[in-house]
């Protein structure tokens, strides 16, 4: 598997604890993390015992290096004696000689060395160096006064300022997964890597939150819901993850939706017979409880703040309750969290999923069979939707209308799309407002700005991410120009999001592993053709050095900084 970041979600400026804290795993975090992970626990134990049944079997404790010599033992007690012959052997080649007798009494005196000069000690500023005490550590030596405090010094490399951003990619690079946790400071121009977690599977898809799991630590220690600050993830496997991001080195998630034992995603589906005319993959059978294979959207729900929807590989979108806390099964195995909605309006795998802000209770979502579906959660069969012509890579709803929508597809396009407009039944003709041929190649990412009506961005498998600008007419189709392309250096586009706090600043990575922040109002053409709208929203930019991208600083590239300032 090749290096990539998946996914980019933005932090809020203000919202991450300023002092973000370590896990610690007391008695009360095991007992949460082993009825949570008691599936792992289980198999764990059970394969444990296999191997010590195998190895019983076989007549050895260890394998490898560790495995005790199965020769004979006699035969290892004769190669000792005789190693031990072979040394004495060598004693007796040469016999110790005794010293002569002391014929002098006076021997004892060394009176033959009398007159030869005596070594005098040394005299100097050090001659009494080997009187002073050494301290390991300068927290013992009494006479250093300014001690110095690791944790201060550490408290301090950690602290978040307010004016901070957080960035958290879906990351995965030499088969390992993790999310890693960026601080973005705009002020200086600076990116870095605060703390990663690590993840059981590959990650597709991420979604900020800011509603405290029922299951989780937090939630435990005040007994209430807050305000906090995670992130949920969604992964090659059917859970769906919920991690806090104010916790460093976090083991386990605070919450975990949906049970791979109860839905048997881990059990392999045969692809075929073996025969040379190979049948399509059998699907698994689908559960109202809980995901059966990947799950490639989430998306959390602003005004509802304990509501979360996952659109999945198993054709379902489900939605999740995380106020509710996990329940104990039936049989004791463990504790699982189930989806208190099932929808299966989709005939393929669902790609997105996303809440419609200004109507909370809306759903839009889109799929592999080439349609999209907008439906209410109460009442989902009473939807509209439309056929798109192609695989569906990514939506979003306009934050500047509630009835209108964005999708990008894989042959290359964005549609725009009216729901006043759309039939209920998909057979009926569904026109778009508008089309705009974007990129050659999939349009693998899509955002609209919260800041600026009519500013979306796009980027693709051709390894471009393009700034669009969209003025709505009176009458008539609304007006679509590009305002800003650029190649970032981070492989084909997979994730390109606005930021919640700058009005033209864009996070991107993709399939080089890399993130890049694009500050677009850098560019003199976009700062003039978006100057009219960054008036209305009040928002002033300025311009910056350096073209306005920012990323990652390698420690390779800050020493060969260093000498080119040496050799200057």
């Amino acid at each position: 598997m090749s290096n990539l970041i998946s996914c980019v979600s933005w932090v809020k400026r203000g919202v991450a604890a300023t002092h973000p804290h370590k896990y610690v795993l007391d008695e009360k975090e095991l007992e949460r993390v082993s009825a949570l992970a008691r599936i792992e626990l289980e198999d764990a134990r059970s394969e444990l015992e296999r191997a010590h049944e195998a190895a019983k079997k076989m007549g050895k404790g260890a394998e490898g290096d560790e495995a005790d010599d199965s020769g004979d033992g006699e035969d290892d007690e004769d190669e000792w004696q005789a190693e031990e012959d072979d040394s004495m052997a060598v004693d007796e080649d040469h016999p110790v000689v005794e010293s002569a007798a002391k014929t002098d009494d006076l021997s004892q005196y060394n009176l033959d060395d009398y007159d030869d000069d005596v070594k005098e000690e040394d005299v100097g500023p050090f001659s009494n160096i080997k009187g002073l005490t050494y301290y390991r550590d300068n927290a013992d030596d009494p006479y250093i006064t300014l001690k110095e405090d690791e944790e201060d010094a550490e408290r301090e490399e950690m602290e978040i300022l307010p004016t901070d951003n957080l960035l958290v990619t879906a990351k995965t690079e030499d088969d390992v997964s993790q999310l890693e946790i960026y601080v973005y400071d705009e002020s200086q121009e600076n990116l870095y890597v605060h703390h990663d977690l690590m993840l059981p599977n590959f990650p597709l898809c991420l979604e900020w939150l800011d509603f405290a799991p029922a299951s989780s630590s937090s939630m435990q220690a005040d007994g209430q819901a807050k305000f906090g600050n995670y992130v949920a993830v969604g992964t090659l496997d059917p859970e769906i993850e919920i991690w806090s991001l104010d916790v460093v080195e976090s083991m386990y998630p605070d919450m975990v939706l949906g049970r791979p034992d109860k839905t048997a995603a881990h059990v392999p589906v045969p692809a075929g017979t073996g025969k040379k005319k190979r049948k399509k993959t059998k699907h698994r059978p689908i559960s109202d409880a809980h995901h059966v294979d990947a799950v490639l959207g989430l998306s959390w729900n602003k005004m509802h703040r304990h509501m979360l929807a996952s659109a999945s590989a198993d054709r379902t979108v489900k939605l999740w309750d995380l106020s509710r806390a996990p329940l104990a099964d039936a049989d004791g195995s463990g504790e699982s969290a189930a989806a208190i909605r099932s929808f299966n309006i989709h005939k393929d795998k669902v790609q997105a999923v996303q809440w419609n802000e200004k109507e909370p209770t809306v759903l839009l979502s889109g799929s592999y069979d080439r349609t999209v579906r907008v439906f209410d959660s109460r009442a989902p069969d009473t939807g509209v939707g439309a056929l798109v012509g192609a695989d569906v890579e990514a939506l979003r709803w306009d934050p500047w209308e509630s009835h209108a929508f964005y999708v990008s597809l894989e042959n290359g396009l964005v549609l725009n799309f009216d729901t006043r407009t759309l039939p209920t039944d998909l057979k009926a003709p569904s026109p778009s407002r508008f089309t705009v041929s974007a990129h050659d190649g999939a349009v693998s990412a899509l955002d609209v700005s919260p800041l600026l009506r009519g500013c979306i961005v796009t980027g693709g498998t051709d390894k471009l991410v393009k700034v669009w600008n969209v003025d709505q007419a009176d009458h008539g189709k609304p007006s679509v120009s590009m305002v800003a392309s650029r190649d970032l250096e981070i492989g084909k586009v997979f994730s390109a999001v606005f930021s919640p706090d700058d009005p033209l600043t864009i996070a991107a990575a993709g399939s080089k592993a890399k993130l890049q922040i694009w500050d677009v109002a850098a560019n003199f053409g976009a700062r003039k053709a978006f100057a009219s709208k960054l008036a209305e929203a009040g928002k002033v930019v300025k311009e910056k050095e350096g073209g306005g991208l920012v990323g990652l600083v390698s420690d390779d590239e800050d020493s060969e900084d260093g000498n080119d300032e040496d050799n200057s």
